[in-house]
């Protein structure tokens, strides 16, 4: 399997938008502690989540097209270089209209993570101290109800996430914050707050 630095370079060669970038690497952040909790193979977890949007800005597919565009372009370009099915399988089952069904573990956390942790890097950019670090679950699912807030974020992926994985939406929101926390630095959450809080 390619390494972390090649997946890396192949993001880097399709995606130019910072933030896009960013979202990828919360979704990774959050998709390998799941591994980690469920001891699961990090490094295929990780690399499928890293790479599950990287075709979007190239190939954004407004029309949810299920064998062209995103994500059908970059399952090509993945099996060209040498990526395992398993992983390509996942990066196609996130999106719902690609109709391939999410059956394995690795396939249902990076669903659960994916919208998530776009929602919870909103959540931080509104916040006084822009940072993770002092964002609690309780605050998450209050913005969850504001239907104009991230207009963008699905609801329902975000609620049906949690349930494929078989945990209440607010434990599934309290360890994706965790798990982002960890990795405030690399997905510029960190905010205004100082390096050695303890918050």
């Amino acid at each position: 399997m390619p390494s972390r630095e090649d997946a890396w370079n192949l993001v880097c060669e399709y995606t130019q938008s910072e933030s896009l970038r960013k979202h990828m690497l919360a979704v990774e952040t959050c998709v390998r502690a799941y591994a980690r909790k469920s001891a699961a193979d990090e490094e295929l977890w990780g690399l499928a989540a890293l790479l599950h949007d990287f075709d979007y800005e190239r190939w954004p597919n407004a029309d949810h097209a299920p064998n062209r565009e995103h994500p059908a372009e970059g399952a090509k370009i993945l099996r060209e270089r040498g990526y395992p099915e398993e992983l390509i399988r996942a990066v196609m089952s996130h999106a719902d209209y690609c109709n391939t069904p999410r059956q394995t573990p690795l396939e249902h956390t990076l669903f659960a993570c994916d919208e998530l942790a776009g929602f919870i890097t909103a959540c931080c950019y509104v916040r006084p101290s822009k940072s993770v670090l002092d964002l609690e679950m309780e605050s998450v699912k209050k913005k969850l109800k504001d239907k104009a807030f991230a207009k963008g974020v699905s609801r329902d992926d975000v609620r049906n996430g949690a349930a494929e994985l078989g945990v209440p939406l607010e434990e599934h929101i309290a360890f994706c914050i965790a798990a982002m926390r960890e990795n405030a630095d690399a997905l510029g959450l960190r905010g205004t707050l100082p390096v050695s809080s303890d918050v």
